[in-house]
């Protein structure tokens, strides 16, 4: 019997001596354990809940001050206080471009992006893109109609948004190059093809 067994013997021993019988000390040391596991092993100014930061940044034309966890994600921001829940929560973890908006006119991953690091920053979401004026959509948003590019429709947000990032930093040369930067967008029910082409005759229509 090695050295930790020889200890664990002794300790069963001192509990038994204590009153305890060895199902119940068992019992405790397994929900102790329990404990231990769910609560995590790091430092207690680990486990602390962080600070919060006042942030403010443009959202589709409108100037939004909030006060976040600094923790926060765009995503959540948008989502839980701003209400704009057009901006999909699909992985939240960066690989499937459901939570795809424009900062400062670049495309994002707003789940990967902490909302404490925009100060100032300009962020357009899907719900900014339409002017809002005679009902006029975005010409990509009406190729996603007119090429029927969806069928489920949670991804196409996300869809749009990068289509528009894919438009603007010139990336349709040919189906190809568009399929090529649109890749980080997960389509699950299978709609590529038509993806592509509302891209390609918004492209085309520039």
């Amino acid at each position: 019997m090695d050295q930790r067994a020889d200890e664990h013997e002794s300790f069963v021993d001192r509990a038994a001596d204590a009153g305890l019988s060895r199902r119940t000390f068992v019992v405790a040391g397994a929900v102790a354990a329990a404990s231990t596991s769910l609560l995590g092993t790091q430092p207690a100014e680990a486990a602390e809940t962080g600070t919060s930061s006042r942030v403010s940044l443009i959202i589709n034309g409108t100037r939004h001050t909030v006060t976040v966890d600094n923790r926060t994600s765009l995503l959540d921001l948008l989502r839980e206080h701003l209400g704009l829940t057009g901006t999909k929560k699909g992985c939240d973890a960066g690989a499937c471009g459901a939570c795809t908006v424009l900062v400062n006119g670049r495309r994002v991953n707003g789940c990967l992006t902490l909302a404490v690091r925009l100060e100032g920053a300009d962020v357009t979401t899907i719900e900014g893109l339409a002017p809002g004026e005679n009902d006029r959509l975005h010409p990509l948003q009406q190729a996603f109609i007119d090429q029927d590019a969806f069928q489920c429709g949670y991804c196409t947000p996300g869809q749009i948004m990068s289509g528009i990032g894919c438009l603007r930093e010139g990336h349709t040369g040919s189906r190809e190059e568009i399929r090529e930067w649109m890749s980080g967008n997960i389509c699950r029910c299978g709609c590529y093809v038509k993806i592509v082409n509302a891209i390609e005759q918004t492209g085309k229509g520039r």
